[in-house]
């Protein structure tokens, strides 16, 4: 029977045009849409256009083998925005090639495992009355798990409050109970739960393993993990790692996993360097032909050289590391080593950064980075202005006397940027929160209406008026209440309202230190400041209406004009669902707000404007991941922030030269890589260099957000608390500094020279 020559037609210019898409792609893109099955590891730099590669791909792969809605090819990533992002162009190219829709989903991790959990809940173990945990309750539950520990385990307890010595002075033990109780086992506790839980570890892995130490760190951990548990377990809680394990358990069950697995044809996974080993099991399974259990059709797309949250997240870049390898040896390794988003020198720099860090500071066992350099893309590269040409020098290294004056030259070389070129983006790239709230200060100070400023973290605090409304009316309604006290204390060290201080120490007697009789011990001055402050809230309590107290706390925290704006909002909503004029009632209202979290803070302008023409985004280097702009300012490069050192608060000092929650985390990885359990030195060693690593990475990925000009500095006079900037002294320069300058001495810009700086 002849062919339908209009269907002969459709295929044919079907097949010209994905030999066009193809053409357009670059190595490591191309190696994605020529995958044919199996297990494929791509591992890509900055910048070489993951996603575009992966829509590619995805779009071949549904073409070539006529997936339907029955038989789909599954895309993971790690945010909605990226899958948002990433579903647009599959959809887009599907298009373009006259295709249905149907032969793909896209879904976060997290969305996958809810999804899976829920098909089949009585092998989940979910109800259909499970709530999903938000952070705040998490925290909620972490601290009632901590005091449920406390009852249970005495002698545990009383060998943390003994310490490394211990005189028995009744001060000193109250405020080591204040220690444990609110900082040290409410870190140790969120720490266990989310490297062990997302490990697949239970309470009795941890608790079965020997580790010599005078505290039992694990066994410590076991039972705050097994408390946590039983707190989700009572309230019909679930949290985001009990979603995977919902997934896993169902897809336990052969006829179940074998359904699934018949209407996946093919996972592909991006920005696999953040997958816990829970999240890549799943995947695993998923991607299994139900056919032949050996065999995976499974694409996972990474760069582990920008994997920046081991430290607060299990993700580990070594896991994504090992899988790469395995491929190699398979030769089913793809590298997307071509980038055009930066120019030449910029990718040199950071090529540098990347060799020199692994030549420093790798061993034998492990570097920070894999290495991967990033070249340049061809001439002939279909992306517009590929590898543009650089602004002036294009890579740049400034020492200012301080901290000031680098936001001074910061301002004056945007302004004369965006005189020049007024379509163009930059961007100021910091470590902290608070250096991000020094640098958008310090503009406004010195260039007020000249420059538009839009620093990212004021939304962020925005966010959470509602829950530094609570500490604040919770201490009002019970001021004696040492958890109270030390939260209204907190909220207003970060508020910088009274000196940063050992919060534990203000709160072993309340009475006495808010309201000190003639016989008690002085108070220094930061004390009485503190209490000063705390008293006069209590007397505006007394003397204010309750519907003005929200917006008088306000206006006392010192809060912006749109901060102003959410408080306003917020009171006026409370004071709408209170029937009853008491604070008993506001409480509830509020405590149900900051427990829902549901409460969107005014916004002075629209979302979704980090990248607006002759604009300045002050943006933290975590938040700047998958960003980029014409012009990016890293300031403030010093040692002790890069790549810093493991830090040990002088209040928890007492336990000795380590953090429980730290040492806890390294004994963890250790298990779950079926390594000997290190003691105490030896985990906190391996912490250190994890952070090291960490920070090094950070460093890299704020360096290729840069396109035409790459300004790095380290002020000689820095401050060594960033909350306390007027306090500054010499710092040293981050080590890669010193390094950078021997090796690009061109780049080197002194002080006479600045004015001579092209522009």
């Amino acid at each position: 029977m002849a062919a339908d020559p209009v269907v002969s037609s459709v295929l044919e210019i079907r097949e010209k045009l994905l030999q066009t898409l193809r053409s357009t792609l670059r190595p490591g893109q191309r190696e994605i849409a020529d995958w044919q099955g199996g297990r494929l590891a791509v591992s890509a730099v900055p910048g070489a256009g993951k996603s575009t590669g992966m829509a590619v791909a995805a779009a071949v792969a549904i073409a070539q083998h006529q997936l339907h809605s029955r038989r789909q090819l599954v895309v993971v990533t790690f945010t909605r925005s990226a899958a948002a992002n990433i579903k647009a162009k599959i959809r887009e190219y599907l298009k373009k090639l006259s295709l249905p829709q149907g032969g793909f989903v896209v879904h976060t991790l997290h969305g996958l495992a809810w999804s899976i959990a829920r098909s089949a809940p009585e092998r989940s173990g979910f109800n259909p009355d499970s709530i999903l945990i938000t952070p705040t309750q998490g925290n909620r539950l972490i601290r009632t798990s901590v005091e449920q520990w406390l009852g249970l385990n005495p002698h545990l307890y009383q060998r943390l409050l003994e310490g490394q010595q211990f005189d028995g002075e009744e001060t000193e033990r109250l405020r080591r109970q204040a220690v444990l109780r609110t900082e040290v086992l409410p870190a140790l506790a969120e720490t266990v739960i989310r490297e062990a839980k997302s490990s697949g570890l239970l309470p009795e892995d941890l608790r079965n393993q020997i580790a010599s130490d005078d505290y039992s760190i694990l066994s410590i951990a076991a039972g705050l993990y097994e408390q946590y548990q039983l707190q989700l377990q009572n309230r019909n809680f679930i949290d985001y790692d009990e979603m995977v394990l919902g997934a896993l358990r169902v897809l336990e069950h052969p006829t179940i996993r074998a359904r699934w697995q018949s209407q996946v044809f093919a996972v592909f996974e991006d920005e696999a360097q953040d997958s816990s080993p829970l999240q890549t099991r799943l995947l695993e399974l998923l991607a299994t032909d139900p056919e032949q259990s050996h065999h995976q059709n499974l694409v996972r797309v990474g760069d582990p050289n920008q994997a920046i949250n081991s430290t607060f997240t299990p993700a580990d870049p070594v896991f994504f590391r090992e899988f790469c390898q395995m491929c190699a040896i398979e030769d089913r390794l793809a590298e997307m080593n071509q980038a055009g988003r930066s120019s030449r020198i910029i990718l040199e720099a950071a090529n540098f950064v990347l060799s020199w860090v692994n030549r420093t500071y790798g061993s034998e066992d492990a570097a920070p980075f894999r290495s991967q350099m990033i070249h340049p893309v061809p001439n002939n590269d279909p992306q517009a202005d590929a590898n543009p040409s650089p602004e002036g020098l294009g890579f740049e290294i400034h020492t200012p006397e301080d901290v000031h004056q680098t936001v001074e030259w910061i301002g004056k070389r945007a302004i004369a940027l965006f005189t020049k070129f007024p379509e163009r983006s930059a961007a100021v790239l910091v470590r902290t929160n608070e250096q991000g709230k020094f640098v958008a200060r310090e503009l406004a100070r010195w260039f007020d209406d000249k420059i538009s400023v839009f620093e990212v973290g004021m939304r962020d605090r925005q966010s959470h008026i509602p829950a530094e409304m609570l500490s604040l009316l919770q201490f009002l309604d019970r001021p004696h209440s040492p958890d109270n006290l030390k939260a209204a204390l907190s909220v207003f060290v970060g508020r910088r309202i009274i000196p940063n201080q050992d919060l534990n120490a203000l709160i072993t007697f309340p009475e006495q230190f808010l309201y000190p009789a003639p016989l008690d011990p002085p108070q220094d001055s930061q004390v009485q400041q503190a209490s000063r402050f705390c008293t006069s809230l209590l007397r505006a309590r007394l003397e204010l209406p309750l519907y003005q107290l929200i917006s008088f706390l306000a206006y006392t925290l010192n809060y912006e004009q749109t901060e102003l704006a959410t408080a306003d909002k917020l009171a006026e909503r409370i004071m709408q669902q209170t029937r009853e004029n008491s604070l008993t009632t506001m409480l509830e209202v509020l405590n149900d707000i900051v427990s829902s979290e549901r409460f969107e803070p005014v916004e002075a302008e629209d979302d979704d404007r980090y990248v607006r023409p002759s604009q300045i985004t002050v943006i933290t280097m975590h938040k700047a991941k998958g960003l980029d702009w014409d012009y990016v300012f890293i300031p403030f490069l010093h040692e002790n922030m890069i790549p810093g050192s493991l830090y040990i608060p002088p209040a928890m000092q007492f336990l000795g030269d380590f953090t429980l929650s730290e040492v806890a985390r390294a004994q963890i990885r250790a298990i779950v890589h079926q390594e000997p359990i290190p003691n105490i030195e030896e985990a906190w060693e391996r912490a250190g260099s994890l952070k090291t690593a960490e920070e090094f990475r950070l460093l890299y990925v704020a360096m290729t957000r840069a396109k035409r000009l790459l300004w790095m500095s380290a002020a000689k006079q820095a401050p060594f608390s960033w909350n306390k900037p007027e306090n500054m002294d010499d710092r040293k320069p981050c080590p890669v500094i010193p390094a950078l300058k021997q090796q690009f001495p061109l780049s080197v810009i002194g002080e006479a020279d600045e004015e001579d700086v092209e522009f």
